[in-house]
């Protein structure tokens, strides 16, 4: 559960403590990230993949000169080939998931208040304001389910129920996937060929390091993180809950 809820920041700690200084990732970035979580790359694949291309890297630096890496993309197939290797080492076994503890920083009350601003501001949008209203009115039942398990909320003659956070995770990507084609209906032609556009010119530096199918993912998921960007949607995953 750890790693299923830390994919993204320790993606991006490793990256920035293997290329030596702070590099914020872009948007592609988070994007490619996003695809190895869902395509269910185990953390320690994508650890090891980014590690093992700055080893290839380093080596092949000392041969002659190499620019610097600016960006995961460049890690892309090392991350598969891990992957891979994980799945054949691990050919026969199960892993199964547990509910997380109360102190994993998903308590009851943040992640219903993480529930309620995404709410709020889906009611203030002004696309598909249909889908993003019902869609406003589920996370509200949401998060007066979470806050309903809460140990602040029942007596000490109550057991309170853990949350089961990927249970939730699965409802938020349905409820993203629904809210996602809503908008796409909704926006302009030009703004979606212009979005295209925009992310293939930032994947034109790595496509032959990812496959075709990857790249389609990719483009995908940028192409939806830009569109949220434009109209000012938040994202409705946990793994995007404010640490405040």
């Amino acid at each position: 559960m750890r790693n299923y809820f830390n994919y993204f920041t320790e993606s991006e700690e490793r990256f920035q403590q293997r290329r030596g200084s702070i590099l914020l990732l872009s948007t592609l970035d988070w994007a490619l990230i996003e695809t190895w979580q869902e395509a269910g790359i185990p953390l320690d694949a994508a650890l090891r993949g980014i590690d093992a291309a700055f080893e290839k890297y380093e080596q092949r630096q000392k041969s002659g000169r190499m620019r610097r890496i600016n960006g995961l993309a460049w890690c892309a197939q090392a991350v598969m080939q891990a992957a891979e290797e994980l799945r054949e080492a691990a050919a026969g076994s199960a892993t199964t998931a547990n509910a997380a503890p109360a102190d994993t920083g998903f308590e009851h009350e943040r992640v219903a208040t993480h529930l309620e601003a995404a709410a709020t501001a889906l009611l203030a949008a002004t696309v598909a304001p249909e889908v993003c209203a019902a869609t406003a009115n589920r996370l509200r039942e949401l998060a007066g389910e979470v806050r309903a398990t809460d140990p602040a909320s029942v007596g000490d003659h109550k057991r309170p129920a853990a949350i089961d956070l990927e249970s939730l995770e699965r409802t938020l990507t349905v409820f993203e996937d629904k809210l996602f084609a809503a908008l796409t209906a909704a926006a302009p032609e030009e703004l979606l060929v212009a979005l295209k556009e925009h992310a293939a010119r930032e994947l034109a530096p790595y496509r032959s390091r990812m496959g075709a199918v990857q790249l389609r993912q990719v483009e995908r998921q940028f192409v939806q993180k830009q569109l949220l960007a434009h109209y000012n949607l938040p994202r409705l995953s946990l793994f995007y809950m404010s640490q405040q």
